[in-house]
């Protein structure tokens, strides 16, 4: 696959499991939250699930929440589902955690030729300016402008997000290129508003959608110069 058209005025990346390393990182941190609780019953993998679910489906339901609260939520539901018991500081030592993941090992050089080339990079994600502060700190001070759920009032696969962004950014949807890992949720916005995508594939298991296919596929964010480049852009 490759790219087409004009050249994009902006770059703009899922930040969680595209730039930094969620699933590792929120392995990391559940097999902690599990060892506090001498809970060797329940696999990490478990929990993560059981979170999933819950935290997705209560970034859906009105009204609109912050992400600290939505994951709170949704971890106190997962441990209570799974029979465990539920601490003051859980959600606390999670947003720590998250806050903390670092970059994938290419991003960084990645993030730096895309600068250098001229390109003008936006994160857009589901969460909340605080949280994502500290993941940004790593990524070398090469992200222009950060646009998160709290900022917008809605969370992915919904539209209003990217909406906001594309707004935020004084573009149309033409004018930007985004790049991800999330089918789910990302590439739910690109088919119904109908930007231009690249997926990252990082062989997590994550599946296309049925009816969605992305502009072109990488394995990893440091292909992305020279698809561009072989873009003419």
């Amino acid at each position: 696959m490759s790219l087409s058209g004009s050249r994009p005025r902006w770059l703009t990346f899922d930040c969680y499991g595209t730039l930094i390393q969620w699933d590792e990182g929120l392995q990391a941190a559940v097999r902690e939250l599990l060892a506090a609780k001498q809970a060797d019953h329940v696999s990490p993998e478990r929990l993560i699930q059981v979170y999933d679910h819950h935290e997705h489906a209560l970034e859906q339901t009105p009204p609109h929440r912050s992400f600290r609260e939505v994951a709170g939520q949704g971890l106190q539901m997962a441990l209570r589902e799974l029979g465990l018991p539920v601490g003051d500081g859980d959600m606390a030592s999670l947003a720590k955690r998250i806050s903390a993941m670092p970059p994938f090992p290419e991003v960084v050089t990645t993030l730096a030729r895309l600068k250098a080339a001229g390109w003008r990079l936006c994160i857009v994600s589901n969460t909340d300016d605080d949280i994502i502060a500290g993941n940004v700190v790593q990524l070398g001070g090469h992200i222009d402008r950060v646009i998160t759920a709290q900022q917008a009032g809605a969370y992915k696969p919904n539209r209003r997000l990217f909406d906001h962004a594309h707004e935020a950014l004084g573009v149309t949807k033409d004018e930007v290129l985004h790049i991800c890992a999330s089918p789910h949720l990302d590439h739910a916005a690109a088919r119904d508003i109908g930007f231009r995508c690249v997926w990252i594939d990082r062989g997590t298991g994550r599946r296309l959608l049925p009816d969605y296919a992305p502009d072109a596929t990488l394995p990893t964010l440091a292909g992305v110069p020279e698809l561009l480049a072989a873009a003419g852009w």
